[in-house]
């Protein structure tokens, strides 16, 4: 069960209305890394989960991803005060209301024109929110890496949101958006720690002739070694050559003497003969075919 508080989990002051700003908060509102993606994302997770104490982290966290869309979508919707009611009334002078929904030089002028000024679930670019966002698997150890990941890639993209505004009042609430999501990585880590083992994912282990394997397969120079391709948990191989299971590096598969029949036929009807050089359409749009 939902229920809505009417007020924010976090007060939001714009000093004035900033149509281009505007546009470019929508990154955290309709955009990959923005609220609802990750509202969505672990809203599904937590459905999914039969660990009663995971299920309890994600629904926490999937509904106040909630109460941030909601945040972020009333600086959206402040910011765009003025521009919304410029285009509904029509009071500037066509030319000076242009001017002012692209002065910030981004496509704001496009948001206010197609959304009257809204808060329309796309990114800053205009494209719609997917649910293509979401790449949960069903793997705990594996979505919650994955999690950690996202929020960490919000809360750069806030960081970024931040250095383009001396609003002191948006500068606020971001920085509040921000840091929570800070705590939501360190939540997500906690919970992934608390599976032993969590490394590697799911269940089957590795063959162990590859585990702990380095191939160095893109040689030349700037080669770098560290300790993610050498010490004596590594196999450091110098020079890869096919095929490392000791085969013969083939693609093979067993046919029906039926299947393998039909197989030959339709090589044989679509031989290529490289005898033959034929006049193309290529030829003929040149002119090459009529000298």
């Amino acid at each position: 069960m939902f229920v809505h508080n009417k007020r924010l989990q976090y007060t939001v002051r714009v000093g004035a209305p900033n149509p281009g700003l505007a546009n470019l908060m929508l990154e955290q509102f309709g955009g990959p890394q923005g609220e609802l993606a990750a509202a969505m994302r672990y809203f599904t997770q937590g459905l999914a989960e039969d660990d009663a104490g995971r299920k309890d982290l994600l629904m926490d966290i999937a509904t106040e991803e909630l109460s941030h869309l909601e945040v972020i979508g009333s600086i959206v919707g402040m910011l765009n005060k003025g521009a919304k009611g410029q285009m509904a009334e029509g009071v500037e002078q066509e030319a000076e209301l242009y001017r002012s929904l692209t002065g910030a030089g981004n496509d704001s002028h496009i948001t206010s024109v197609l959304y009257g000024g809204g808060t329309p679930l796309v990114n800053s670019g205009g494209i719609p929110w997917t649910a293509a966002y979401i790449d949960t698997i069903g793997e705990p150890t594996a979505d919650l890496r994955s999690n950690i990941a996202a929020e960490a890639r919000a809360k750069i993209v806030y960081e970024r949101l931040i250095n383009l505004t001396d609003d002191p009042g948006v500068r606020d609430a971001l920085k509040f958006l921000m840091t929570r999501e800070i705590a939501h990585q360190k939540s997500f880590e906690k919970a992934l720690h608390a599976i032993q083992p969590n490394f590697p994912q799911g269940k089957l282990p590795g063959d162990p002739r590859f585990e702990n394997t380095y191939f160095n397969l893109s040689q030349g120079e700037g080669e770098l070694r560290g300790p993610w391709n050498q010490g004596p948990e590594w196999e450091f191989i110098e020079d890869p050559q096919p095929a490392v299971d000791g085969g013969d590096g083939h693609a093979s598969v067993q046919l029906k003497e039926r299947d393998m029949k039909a197989v030959q036929d339709m090589a044989g009807r679509t031989r290529s003969d490289p005898q033959v050089d034929p006049k193309t359409g290529a030829d003929l749009g040149s002119g090459g075919a009529l000298h």
